[in-house]
């Protein structure tokens, strides 16, 4: 039983090829992971938490459990805590892991503008998944309203963009790619972008990139924006060449399709209490369950890395995704 949440941000810093397999039905060969009955990008939770565990396996931050610090350590006690929070690999013991992800959703999708350079997309629901996420995180329905989250009116947020928007010509046009849309600025659309920017960027040295997003957010109609993110990805086309003859060799020729870097994932952890009878500094006093999953949680915020890889091609640069943790 899932005791403590956790809602995370994962901004794509470089292209990211979340693959589905290699399974093919397209005219892309290498096709991202996606959604059955939506079409929208995701990242599989498997993918997610393979990648988040092998950033950890690397990290040698200190993380402080009762007043003890349990990180940087030796190989050999990293692995326990590493097994005892994400469950063991390559052993004879047999028990689930602590901690658990949801697939990482779709949040906001880079999208090329005639000004501002780019938009970042969305669409109502999107942002209602986003808001029943956030409930798990406690939020009230006041504090959603605050942040510009109609609860039942999300769908008049469509064609509206945040106040003083650098996409807009002649006050009232927004141009993505070849298509014009006819937008208003909205007070409610301005809340929301201020929401996700101050919670995505807090850190002084993407103040840049905090102000865009609080001006360059467009809530779309779900339609659209389910084109923008069919249609809109990157494809790459890559090869091998023999080196004897200095052509392609036969069958090297495939594409690959990559989500554009400035996109926008979130995803949840849940933690529960170790599923291990060895549970070291993790164990909870007289086996309080709660106290158990409040330690694995301050394990994984307290070690984890700011940047991890997530996909394919690591060795070309691809899938740097910086993680940002929502603190309610």
């Amino acid at each position: 039983m899932f005791k403590k949440a956790k809602l995370f941000f994962l901004l794509a810093e470089t292209p990211l090829h979340p693959g589905s397999g290699g399974d093919s039905t397209g005219i892309v060969d290498l096709p991202i992971q996606r959604e059955r009955y939506t079409n929208f990008p995701k990242i599989e939770a498997s993918s997610l938490k393979g990648s988040l565990r092998e950033a950890f396996s690397f990290a040698n931050k200190e993380i402080q459990i009762n007043g003890q610090k349990i990180r940087p350590l030796d190989k050999v006690n990293k692995e326990e805590y590493l097994s005892l929070v994400f469950g063991p690999e390559d052993s004879d013991e047999s028990y689930a892991s602590a901690i658990s992800f949801l697939d990482a959703r779709i949040l906001l999708f880079p999208v090329k503008s005639l000004k501002g350079i780019f938009a970042w997309v969305t669409c109502p629901m999107v942002l209602e998944r986003f808001i029943e996420d956030l409930k798990f995180m406690e939020f009230s329905q006041e504090e959603l309203i605050n942040h510009g989250f109609m609860m039942e009116n999300l769908s008049s947020l469509e064609n509206t963009v945040p106040e003083s928007s650098n996409l807009l010509i002649n006050n009232n046009v927004v141009i993505l790619e070849e298509y014009t849309f006819h937008v208003k600025e909205n007070p409610n659309t301005k809340k929301i972008a201020e929401f996700i920017a101050q919670n995505i960027f807090k850190e002084n040295e993407h103040s840049f990139w905090k102000e865009k997003l609080k001006k360059d957010l467009i809530i779309l109609s779900d339609d659209d924006f389910e084109q923008f993110v069919t249609n809109s990805t990157e494809i790459i086309t890559r090869t091998k060449i023999d080196d004897q003859t200095g052509t392609v060799k036969t069958g090297a020729l495939w594409t690959e399709e990559y989500l554009p870097q400035e996109t926008i994932f979130y995803s949840t952890a849940f933690s529960s209490p170790i599923r291990s009878e060895n549970k070291g500094l993790l164990a909870g006093n007289n086996n309080n369950t709660d106290e158990e999953a409040e330690k694995v949680m301050s394990f994984f915020e307290g070690g984890l890395p700011k940047v991890i890889q997530i996909g394919g091609n690591q060795t070309l640069g691809k899938g740097i995704v910086r993680i940002q943790i929502l603190q309610k």
